[in-house]
């Protein structure tokens, strides 16, 4: 790439470096070392007003945002995919300087050396590109980079797959365990951006080589030399980092001066790491206090104004929605949509009792009148009921309007992760550059179940799986015998998914290593690993209808069980406010979590659970038979999608939202530590008559669900017919209509048709 810098632009950076980058900053400690969250806490200015001094696009803004649109235009016309860089494995400084619209950007920076052009990820696992370009309709891998990923270098796949044994094999296959992060990356790491804007990359350079020279003087055990080559790593990160800045003009080396470079500086350190990995989530965290703090001193000095302070936002989320990956058509049915999970976190409270609610907080929801309705980023709202209702309201405001937001409980994460919290991909909670989450996707709970049932063969191809479980011959399940078997069985999918996943991380550090991405945490993280559950409320109900009703089991020629008829009464489901059905799943939830915790996790690894599907909740109920739950009236058949995450079955929450959101309350946040996903649809006229009835009420209930102990909420105001009608014009007619499935936000129509076919079966309440 051209790395050359025209003189001019060097003498700026020299011009610059000579005012104080942290003029009229208060506070010593973070001036000493890395502390981001004490710069924050000792600098920004709480906002408890309204939205009324909002403004709307600048023609420069306009400008961009139009090429732009065209541009993504273009990519759906081509089949979701404009362009590749097939020529070169992606990295930092792998692609010349990209730009949408030069003149009109005052936000810089892309992957690739043009918009919406995706690279290549060889690293990761040459097939994946291989069965993307042709999936795509992109020819073949480049010869050149076939040679060296066959010849010279491994990928993580076949690292991956040269471990694994036969047990992780024959339940990946099945379906047992899906949606691994054994080709693509893994994700869900989130650096501190925010420390390139703060310190510079030389002082964060410097941090590194101090915590490096730790280790010149102890005993070389494994730990230490991997610790020693994981550092010399990031070092050099930062070092190409600052090459990659500079071929856009910039000197990164130094800290920002004002907020324009603040956020530039911040945006590079975010596309750096995307620009080294293909992870499955790459958040932002949070940065929209931090980035307040250099907007208001601005704004103090007079060198900005409430227009240009949007603009320079509206830009910024430009770029976010702008970040593409190259994928396969099966991860596209696993997580439809196109999605990059941006997750970018806003709002919560400070441990000292302010707000962490700034302007810029509501700059950034915004966007989506600015720039029109997006599901990038991710918009996340760390809730209390303790926000400034003025906030409160916007948010509420916007997701009625939008249903692009998703609410997490403040409350349960910041006695966990502290006040500096964000999240990666959906649920998952971390502190902001102070720990770290190996991620697993889902095993398949419901699945688990029958595999108790028929002696661990698959109730759809009849393969054995599972070997030493013996299956269940009676005509009529009984409930502590299969609850019995249950957990038994659960005991073994919980040692094969620990098995697949610390493999996965073994080998993801070995061959395709985010650098970057942990240069911007703590030497010293904490680090999770995340499991999570798909079918839980199918399971829940299942355990339901063999208590309190009658179930009779129908085999197939070959004996397994296959069918499941109900001969006793009517039995409870979960996601009613019904105790008898929801201690199921408060049993489910902790019974696995308690069997995962009997392993040892990759570099000791804390193991985390999470309710939470994504749109996989399709493909899993594709891949799996009937259960006893559908033995109920309107229980799920084999083949029909589960619930999304920690949802009740589609259609059998029938007492309405409130009743729905207390059940999911009782979910142990302890047990299900990475989160619990609740993706719920109301009709508008389900939270009053008027405008202002529905804000005020969507905001108490919000309010209500935190402090009853809820976790999160995926928010959709509409009516089942606008999906109707969307389903049958598509993107002609509603470009822009966003929905919320479990986690994350998407276009309506990149949906496939069965996982539009999904959402319409889910539950529309009509009333609270």
């Amino acid at each position: 790439m051209n790395k050359a810098i025209e003189p001019a632009v060097i003498q700026a950076a020299s011009a610059h470096s000579q005012q104080d980058p942290w003029r009229g900053f208060r506070g010593d400690n973070w001036r000493e070392g890395v502390a981001v969250r004490d710069f924050i806490n000792q600098n920004y200015t709480e906002y408890r007003g309204d939205d009324s001094f909002l403004v709307g696009p600048t023609a420069r803004t306009k400008k961009q945002l139009a090429v732009f649109d065209a541009l993504q235009e273009k990519e759906r016309l081509n089949g979701g995919v404009l362009s590749v860089a097939g020529d070169v494995a992606a990295s930092i400084t792998a692609h010349a300087p990209g730009y949408i619209d030069k003149d009109s950007e005052l936000i810089v920076g892309l992957q690739t050396d043009a918009p919406l052009r995706r690279a290549i990820f060889p690293q990761g696992g040459l097939n994946m590109v291989a069965q993307s370009l042709e999936g795509y309709g992109f020819g073949k891998v480049d010869p050149h980079i076939e040679e060296i990923y066959k010849k010279y270098r491994k990928d993580h796949n076949n690292g991956v797959f040269d471990a694994y044994s036969p047990d992780v094999l024959a339940a990946r296959r099945a379906g047992l365990l899906t949606g691994l992060p054994d080709a693509y990356g893994r994700g869900r790491l989130i650096g501190c951006f925010r420390r390139v804007a703060l310190y510079g990359a030389d002082f964060l350079i410097a941090e590194k080589k101090r915590d490096k020279g730790q280790f010149d003087n102890v005993e070389f055990t494994d730990e230490v030399i991997r610790q020693r080559e994981e550092l010399s790593e990031q070092i050099r990160a930062f070092e190409d980092l600052k090459t990659m800045a500079a071929s856009y003009g910039f000197d990164i080396s130094r800290p920002a001066l004002n907020a324009r470079e603040a956020i530039q500086w911040l945006y590079f350190a975010y596309l750096g790491a995307a620009k080294q990995s293909n992870g499955a989530a790459t958040s932002v965290g949070r940065i929209s206090t931090f980035i307040d703090v250099y907007i208001q001193r601005d704004l103090d000095e007079g060198t900005l104004t409430e227009s240009e302070a949007q603009e320079l936002i509206d830009h910024l989320v430009i770029k976010f929605r702008a970040i593409r990956y190259l994928r396969t058509p099966t991860f596209d049915q696993l997580f439809s949509g196109d999605p990059t999970w941006v997750t970018l976190t806003l709002a919560g409270m400070s441990t000292d009792g302010r707000s962490l609610v700034s302007k810029t907080c509501m700059r950034f929801l915004h966007t989506l009148a600015n720039l029109g309705n997006s599901p990038e980023p991710n918009l996340t709202v760390f809730w209390s009921p303790a926000l400034p209702k003025g906030f409160k309201d916007y948010v509420s405001r916007v997701a009625i309007d939008t249903s692009a937001i998703q609410v997490e409980s403040d409350e349960a994460i910041r006695a966990a992760h502290g006040d500096d919290a964000c999240i990666s991909c959906c649920v998952s909670p971390m502190a902001n550059g102070k720990s770290m989450q190996f991620f697993g996707a889902r095993c398949n709970l419901l699945k688990t179940m029958l595999y108790a049932i028929n002696g661990g063969r698959d109730e759809i191809s009849g393969a054995l799986v599972a070997e030493g479980i013996e299956p269940i011959t009676g005509d009529y399940l009984e409930y502590e015998d299969v609850k019995a078997r249950l957990e038994n069985m659960m005991g073994y999918t919980a040692s094969i998914y620990i098995k697949a996943l610390n493999t996965i991380h073994y080998m993801h550090d070995k061959y395709a290593y985010e650098a970057l991405q942990f240069a911007l945490l703590d030497t010293d993280h904490y680090k999770t690993l995340a499991c999570g559950i798909a079918g839980l409320s199918h399971v829940a109900d299942s355990l339901s209808a063999i208590r309190y009703g009658k179930i009779r089991v129908i085999r197939n020629e070959a004996g397994l069980a296959v069918d499941f008829v109900n001969e006793g009464g009517e039995f409870p489901c979960y996601g009613n406010n019904d105790e008898r059905a929801d201690e199921l799943a408060v049993w489910v939830t902790r019974t696995f979590m308690s069997k995962l915790r009997q392993h040892r996790a990759y570099k000791d690894a804390v193991i985390t659970q999470s309710a939470l599907t994504i749109t996989s909740n399709v493909v899993y109920g594709q891949a799996t038979g009937n259960g006893p739950d559908c033995a109920g009236p309107g229980g799920r058949r084999a083949g029909l999608p589960f619930a999304p995450g920690a949802n009740p079955s589609n259609g059998q929450d029938k007492n309405g939202y409130v009743a729905a959101a207390f059940s999911l309350a009782k979910i142990p946040v302890d047990d299900c530590a990475d989160g619990i996903s609740w993706t719920f649809s109301m009709v508008p006229s389900s939270l009053g008559k008027t405008a202002g009835d529905r804000i005020n009420n969507l905001g108490s209930f919000i309010d209500g669900f935190v402090d009853g102990g809820g976790y999160h909420l995926n928010i959709n105001v509409m009516t089942r017919e606008t999906l109707v009608d969307a389903m049958e014009h598509g993107a002609a007619k509603y470009p822009n209509l966003c929905i919320r499935v479990s986690g994350y936000c998407v276009l309506f129509h990149r949906l496939t048709r069965k996982q539009q076919e999904d959402v319409l079966s889910r539950t529309f309440h009509e009333r609270a």
